[in-house]
């Protein structure tokens, strides 16, 4: 019987027990669940695989019959039916994009009726920029954050 703390303890406990356990308890916790994701993310890469592998081929083949090549097609296999998706991504060229907008607006046409801008500024410009600009922008700026995370690494002493 171990001293350590598992990952089945765990999740009998509540935030604040397992707040208080010791740093060395929390960071063998933190290498657990770090190979239980890695596993289960190659579990389910290979699962991705094997799924594509056997169904890929009829997937293609049933996208081809309705004249598509991309989006969902469903078919059956041994009483279960297979739902197979293969989503369209699309990118578009910053570039060309802003060309073909100027090129509605020597039109007469309002690119607002045709496309979405969005403007964005990279945090790294925004700190690197002088004051007097900062401070034009500051306005349209708000500042959140994202979720905490924290490591631990044990020190010789």
């Amino acid at each position: 019987m171990s001293n350590r703390t598992t990952l089945a303890d765990l999740r009998g406990m509540d935030a604040g027990q397992a707040s208080r356990l010791p740093p060395a308890h929390l960071a063998l916790l933190l290498e657990d669940a770090a190979a239980l994701r890695a596993d289960a993310k190659h579990v389910s890469d290979l699962l991705a695989d094997a799924l594509h592998r056997r169904y890929g081929p009829v997937a293609t083949e049933r996208r081809q019959a309705e004249g598509k090549d991309t989006g969902r097609v469903r078919f059956l296999d041994a009483g279960f039916e297979i739902s197979a998706d293969l989503p369209k991504r699309v990118e578009w060229d910053q570039g060309r994009l802003a060309a073909a907008t100027e090129t509605l607006r020597s039109w007469g046409e309002d690119p607002a009726d045709y496309v979405a801008t969005e403007i964005k500024v990279p945090e790294s410009r925004f700190t690197a920029w002088p004051p007097k600009l900062q401070a034009l922008f500051q306005p349209a700026r708000t500042v959140g954050t994202g979720r905490p995370s924290y490591s631990l690494e044990q020190v010789e002493c």
